[in-house]
């Protein structure tokens, strides 16, 4: 089952406006509504997100209150994930280790740093199947990952631009007065979209030696991770070799992973995942790794991705990054 840190729970109910009752909705989470607060305590992801939802729709101020969330984030709250971030020489540093040890704080979220003409983009892949109260807390993680940026860095860090997959709850100059930059919906991504300058500026308090340490201890937290936190990504690296020889089947990939079809699927469907959308995921990967990397031709990425032909991958592309693929090899610098 895919789940996230409590922490956000606290979190979240610490911004809901005066008067709001939130005690029930802490405590359907299994939680005790006073704490005490352990970022390691996790609870369902699909929980969270029906909480969060709950929260907006009783708050008078629901529309700001991911962004409020989000701005009342600090770094040390996250215990020694947060003290990685803040002591790695800079932000670069910073999102290469939310890249590699984001799961200790839940196995919902999963975040890759990648390159463009226009700077990097930090992007933010959440498990879940889109209901209202992941697309708060999307709002509310893009929030937090700007403010914690900000805590840490030398510089005066503003984003180029915040992008999200989902349309806008409310008017976009909202959105746009918070994080200061152009706000971009229905855009196909979750991410801040940052400049060279800013992410290799350095950390108020950077320093390797101590980042070493804290890395020491994420890579023991991640080790003791459970086998199924990285179910899915096992899955999209198992599709990802047999995608020239077409879509594969559950069956297939299953036996891969020495496992029955049935417990496969029963096993994702409890990450918040189905076989599909997995599916999906792999060829995005590796139709973007494809265009970034390399010189094939669009067909041959539409055949190495499964396609029979280049219109139906231009279609699935558009629908998954919401630009053509074309365009996006354009954008992050190929011929």
């Amino acid at each position: 089952m895919s789940q996230i840190t409590s922490l956000y729970v606290y979190k979240v109910v610490g911004q809901a406006s005066a008067g709001v009752e939130t005690r029930d909705l802490v405590e359907g989470l299994g939680l005790a509504p006073d704490g005490p607060i352990d970022p390691a305590h996790m609870v369902s992801s699909a929980e969270y997100y029906d909480f969060f939802a709950a929260l907006v729709d009783r708050d008078p101020e629901g529309l700001i209150l991911p962004l409020r969330i989000g701005a009342a984030m600090r770094s040390d709250e996250y215990g020694a994930f947060g003290l990685a971030w803040k002591s790695a020489p800079n932000l670069r540093g910073s999102y290469v280790r939310s890249e590699r040890y984001g799961h200790v704080l839940g196995s919902a979220e999963t975040y890759s740093l990648e390159r463009s003409t226009d700077g990097l983009f930090f992007n933010l892949e959440k498990a879940g199947d889109g209901r209202p109260g992941m697309v708060l807390s999307n709002e509310a993680s893009m929030a937090a990952v700007n403010t914690i940026s900000k805590e840490v860095s030398t510089a005066n860090f503003i984003p180029l631009a915040v992008y999200f997959k989902h349309p806008p709850r409310g008017h976009v100059s909202v959105y746009e007065k918070h994080f200061g930059c152009p706000v971009r919906f229905n855009s196909g991504r979750d991410a801040l979209l940052v400049s060279e300058e800013s992410i290799d500026a350095p950390n108020r308090l950077g320093d390797e030696t101590i980042a070493q340490f804290f890395d020491h201890h994420l890579e023991q937290e991640r080790a003791s991770l459970t086998h199924d936190s990285d179910l899915e990504q096992q899955v999209r690296r198992a599709i990802a070799t047999v995608l020239s020889e077409g879509v594969p089947t559950l069956s297939l990939i299953a036996s891969e992973l020495g496992m029955g079809a049935r417990t496969l699927q029963r096993r994702l469907s409890d990450q918040g995942h189905s076989f599909q959308s997995v599916v999906d995921m792999a060829r995005k990967d590796l139709a973007q790794r494809l265009l970034r990397e390399t010189e094939y031709s669009l067909a041959e990425v539409a055949f190495l991705t499964g396609f029979a032909e280049q219109s139906g991958f231009t279609r699935a592309f558009k629908r998954w990054a919401g630009q053509t693929p074309r365009s996006y090899r354009l954008g992050a610098g190929q011929s």
